[in-house]
């Protein structure tokens, strides 16, 4: 059996991506994606991406995590299959989509830029030492000092597999306030039991996070060890958020043919 996939990346944060548009991916299964994405023995990446035929819209997407599990939406990987349905042609610089939280558009912009609008946020726990909401998937963020030098494999499982969060799950993210203003994140994401070079639903929820007491208009820069990423939104009041955009570098790595023995 051979399977002709993908490879897109999105500051760093690397999918496969499998066009199934002739259906021939329908009965892929959890062992086959977990194998694909092994770093080792399979292509390599954090998660896999199918895209499907949609009677209203120009795609649906599905993503699972590299665990093998189906999992939320992913930010870098919606803006992934933006730039990989205007590869194959389907699309040109603009395309509205079906993701597991609903629908999404996309802009595409010259050198590999890609807008995504998010879905809206309409809570966000506020704890004394953290921030829990949902930005498209599950996210714990917690501001603190020196993010470059913590070992975020080993701090982000132990919130991801403490008692209050070990069945469902729930990415974690370490924020630091920098000079200019900006954000920098890493982040622990669940599926993938490790740390990405960058999570997009994971940069909204810091960048959220970081304004949930200023009402208005917001744009904020959230860096990223993959790159950086600029976050757009609106702050209605403190729990309810919208007219939410990610936009960042999304392009092609390589593409080619897996034989599975």
């Amino acid at each position: 059996m051979h399977i002709h996939f993908y490879k897109y990346q999105g500051t760093g944060n690397d999918f496969i991506i499998l066009d199934n548009r002739e259906n021939m991916h329908n009965t892929i299964d959890a062992a086959l994606i977990k194998k694909l994405c092994d770093r080792h023995f399979g292509i390599g990446a954090d998660g896999l991406m199918i895209l499907n035929t949609s009677t209203e819209f120009d795609f649906d997407m599905k993503y699972f995590n590299s665990d093998g599990n189906e999992s939320t939406m992913c930010g870098n990987g919606g803006r992934c299959m933006a730039i990989f349905a205007k590869d194959l042609g389907i699309i040109e610089n603009h395309t509205t989509f079906h993701a597991i939280d609903g629908k999404h558009e996309a802009s595409i912009r010259q050198q590999g830029e890609v807008e995504l609008k998010m879905s809206d946020i309409n809570s966000i726990l506020i704890k004394e030492t953290y921030f829990q909401l949902n930005s498209g998937s599950p996210h714990y963020v917690h501001f603190t000092e020196n993010v470059a030098e913590m070992d975020i494999k080993k701090e982000g499982a132990l919130i991801r597999n403490s008692p209050v969060y070990k069945e469902d799950g729930i990415n974690v993210n370490f924020v630091e306030r920098l000079a200019d203003k900006s954000l920098f994140v890493r982040t622990y994401e669940r599926g993938v039991e490790d740390e990405t070079l960058s999570c997009g639903t994971g940069v909204v929820a810091c960048a959220i996070s970081s304004v949930q007491d200023q009402i208005g208009s917001h744009e904020i820069t959230v860096k990223t060890l993959g790159g950086s990423l600029l976050v757009k939104c609106t702050n209605i009041d403190g729990q309810h958020f919208n007219q939410i955009s990610l936009s960042g570098q999304a392009g092609s790595v390589f593409n080619g043919v897996f034989r599975i023995v």
